[in-house]
């Protein structure tokens, strides 16, 4: 416990310096369209999970260069896009790459498997980006990936999946929580915005430690641990493609901006909401549903099936709301 408790000291140290850094050099994030907030805020905070994993690696050995390297680049230009926006080409060039590293470090890089490799690359780059959609709240992405890495640690200790690295998760919960100090707070309370840096972060690093779970089992049904984020994050691209709009482009159509921006419901609730669904979702998954693969399959499709259902009934009954929004932008 010692040198996790001297990790946490670090990694708070480090947060610390960062707004220092960030303060000095005006790194802030300005209200936007697809904003939540109306205050200017630093923006970046979320560097801490790719601190925390050059921390781990310190501390237990770099048993995963292929992987810190991937990180390490997808985080570094996402931090770059934060300071000034790059194109869409120049980031998911990155992710790409990035994503190939971290196949050549679970050695899937054969010719012989390529459709599972270009698969691998679509599944991994989308969820990425997909959890970065998702960052628009106070506490919504520091919480959820809380909920997602305490998850795994549980399935750990239930099932014995020893393709969880267990100092990998603890010291990325460690950054969860220093990050949440300043950022799980009510609107216009927050110290900083995770930025891409974070969003993206975490993602990368929770997609690796799902995909070495689903590599040792052979069971893709592990991503049940991203369920509610993929649904909200998912049908708001359809949603938004149904309605012709550039994907790319800020918006304010998730569920959880609907919830935060119209009906007026704090930060803190609806990031609390997600949270516990998504654990409920997970506790399931790990101690009520039969360890089997079929009964994995039948739990996925009955709580996707259930979520993707309060997802549109709640979107024919409140996003009304967000049209009258957007036509009072327009007077």
């Amino acid at each position: 416990m010692t040198i996790y408790f001297i990790i946490f000291i670090l990694l708070l140290l480090a947060e610390l310096l960062y707004f220092r850094i960030a303060d000095r050099f005006n790194v802030i994030d300005n209200p936007n369209e697809r904003s939540s907030h109306s205050t200017v805020v630093l923006r970046g905070g979320g560097i801490i999970f790719l601190i925390s994993a050059w921390v781990w690696s310190a501390f237990f050995g770099f048993q995963y260069p292929w992987f810190l390297a991937g990180l390490t680049l997808v985080a570094g230009v996402s931090f770059a896009d934060d300071l000034c926006s790059l194109s869409d080409i120049v980031r998911l060039v990155v992710q790409f790459s990035a994503v190939a590293m971290v196949l050549y470090q679970w050695g899937m890089l054969h010719w012989e498997l390529w459709w599972v490799v270009l698969l691998s690359l679509l599944v991994y780059v989308g969820a990425t980006n997909v959890i970065n959609f998702m960052d628009g709240i106070n506490g919504i992405t520091g919480g959820y990936s809380l909920v997602v890495l305490v998850s795994l640690v549980l399935a750990n200790i239930n099932l014995q999946l020893s393709a969880v690295d267990l100092p990998l998760i603890i010291t990325t919960i460690i950054a969860g929580m220093v990050f949440c100090i300043f950022n799980f707070r009510p609107k216009g309370k927050a110290k900083c915005f995770a930025g891409d840096v974070g969003s993206i972060g975490i993602a990368f690093i929770m997609l690796f430690l799902l995909g070495n779970v689903i590599m040792q089992t052979g069971d893709i049904t592990w991503l049940i641990f991203l369920l509610v984020y993929g649904v909200d994050g998912c049908l708001t691209i359809v949603h938004r493609i149904a309605l012709h709009e550039n994907i790319g482009e800020a918006h304010r159509k998730h569920a959880y901006q609907i919830m935060a921006n119209e009906l007026k419901v704090g930060h803190l609730k609806v990031a609390s909401l997600y949270m516990v669904v998504q654990l409920v979702v997970s506790l399931g998954f790990i101690y009520v549903c039969p360890d089997t693969v079929l009964c994995h399959w039948l739990y996925l499709i009955g709580a996707l099936a259930v979520l993707v259902l309060a997802y549109i009934l709640f979107m024919k009954k409140y996003y009304y709301l967000h049209e009258a929004y957007l036509e009072s932008q327009k007077k």
